[in-house]
């Protein structure tokens, strides 16, 4: 064999041998290449943000990621079982434990880590009516004289600012309207939440009497201030419908709001993450705190809420935990290997 052919057989070898390894590198980098992802959400336009940060780090896996689907919470667990849906990034565990397993639970879903922890939800009203009143306890308001003082409709009874038709948090307050005798002066106001919240800010701004449900991280807290706008009711004992009627919702302060501190996480397809440990682990490691979420809601509060808005949002985020970002992405790809 001549000298220059063996010379072209080894550099053709070489290229060949070079392309091989710059591929493994590139799938290595991009173990969601040619999978596509769908991630729905809830009607919360406030949960776009970290269901986006999501969407971007499975982006730079490689994957096809959609756009976000709205749904509401029990259907969204569904489509998820049934792999209509790759994933949602606010399920609140323990509040949408009866969602979970009617989708199919362990089987048909998965759920690791903890993306959100810490979220707080339960009734205020304001702080005015509280001191002059001495409201304290949710169960005060078994007292026509009390509940009338939060009529907004004029026949008597307290008008309750709460929760959309559908939520998790639906099924405790109406267990707790039974549970604590409120049946008879408390009208549970349900409807688009944003709008419901919406009046009720703006009834507390002009000076009247306001009594309401929330969950934190959210921006309702930025504007209506616990302590100093508003405060925080107790429940007289705890009282959980279905499966965790004996669970203690008390705090380890020993303040009890009625509800059990929840976890925000991912919740995801269990096909689709047996398929794909990158996105498996994603899901698993990434972590968000509630102040985070809760100041960036503020902002869509404020007039940040265009897609634009949100998107930038969520790019200053990445910019500024870097470190925290490009480790949740080594170790999604560590997992794939």
């Amino acid at each position: 064999m001549r000298l220059s052919h063996l010379n072209h057989l080894m550099r053709g070898a070489a290229v060949a041998l070079a392309a091989t390894f710059s591929f493994s590198a590139f799938a290595a980098d991009m173990p969601g290449k040619g999978v596509k992802v769908l991630p729905i959400k809830s009607s919360i336009a406030e949960e776009t943000f970290q269901t986006e940060l999501v969407m971007q780090g499975l982006k730079d896996l490689g994957f096809e990621v959609g756009a976000i689907k709205e749904i509401e919470y029990a259907a969204g667990h569904i489509a998820l079982g049934n792999g209509d849906a790759t994933f949602m990034a606010d399920h609140w565990d323990p509040l949408h434990i009866d969602f979970y397993e009617r989708a199919g639970g362990d089987t048909k879903l998965f759920r690791e880590g903890v993306y959100s922890p810490g979220a707080l939800q339960g009734y205020l009203i304001d702080k005015k009516t509280a001191d002059k009143y001495g409201i304290k306890s949710i169960d005060q308001l078994k007292d026509p004289k009390i509940a009338k003082l939060f009529d907004t409709d004029g026949d008597g009874k307290a008008d309750l600012a709460g929760c959309n038709p559908g939520w998790g948090c639906e099924k405790v307050i109406e267990h707790h309207l039974d549970a604590y005798g409120l049946r008879d002066n408390v009208t549970h106001k349900q409807g688009a939440y944003s709008a419901i919240i919406a009046d009720t800010i703006a009834r507390q701004q002009q000076g009247q009497a306001v009594f309401y449900y929330t969950w934190t991280p959210y921006w309702v807290s930025g504007v209506l201030v616990p302590g100093e706008d508003v405060v925080w009711l107790q429940v007289p004992f705890s009282a959980l419908p279905g499966e965790r009627k004996e669970v203690n919702t008390a705090l380890p302060d020993g303040s009890n709001y009625g509800f059990q501190a929840n976890n925000q996480r991912i919740v995801a397809n269990r096909a689709f993450t047996d398929a794909n440990p990158a996105a498996a682990k994603l899901f698993e490691v990434m972590k968000l705190s509630a102040n985070d979420i809760s100041s960036q809601n503020l902002r869509m509060r404020d007039g940040e809420n265009k897609p634009a808005d949100i998107a930038r949002h969520v790019a200053g985020w990445i910019a500024a935990h870097r470190a925290t970002y490009d480790g949740w992405l080594d170790a999604a790809r560590a997992a794939a290997k």
